[in-house]
């Protein structure tokens, strides 16, 4: 699961879909419908807001946005709490680290894509849920550790 700080704008089709259903499923754990992934880290910052499920629900209305503006029929109605959340707070080295980690992605699955951000794309934007401040990558991203080459 991944529910990116990035704004979903910068995400290929690909991603965009897979946003989405990650997004529907973090909802179905925030609301207590499933047994799954209920200790993913992914869903701590949304835990930790004054209002979990109307966090996610905003997260998931600026995905469905993008969508739309893409001309994808995503339904709507799966959107379970139609609210304004507060902001989240993100730190400039997670959204770095989470850049850097997209880019590596698109490289691979989607480099025409990638070279369509071209740069003024950075510093790349957030999703309009989260609010940048300084500092460094969260602690419950998991991060890859570098391989070493020989």
């Amino acid at each position: 699961m991944r529910l990116w700080t990035l704004h979903p704008e910068y995400l290929d089709p690909r991603g965009l879909v897979a946003l989405w259903r990650e997004a529907l499923l973090a909802q179905a754990v925030l609301g207590g419908l499933t047994s799954g992934y209920t200790r993913h880290p992914q869903l701590i910052r949304f835990r930790h807001s004054p209002s979990p499920l109307e966090a996610i629900a905003s997260y998931l209305q600026a995905v469905h946005a993008e969508a739309t503006r893409r001309g994808y029929c995503f339904d709507g109605a799966k959107i379970a709490a139609i609210g304004c959340a507060e902001p989240i707070v993100v730190t400039r080295g997670q959204v770095d680290y989470e850049w850097a980690h997209l880019k590596e992605k698109l490289r691979v699955r989607a480099p025409s894509w990638l070279a369509g951000l071209g740069p003024s794309s950075h510093p790349p934007k957030t999703h309009p849920l989260f609010h940048i401040v300084p500092g460094p990558v969260a602690e419950w991203e998991v991060t890859q550790p570098k391989k070493m080459s020989k």
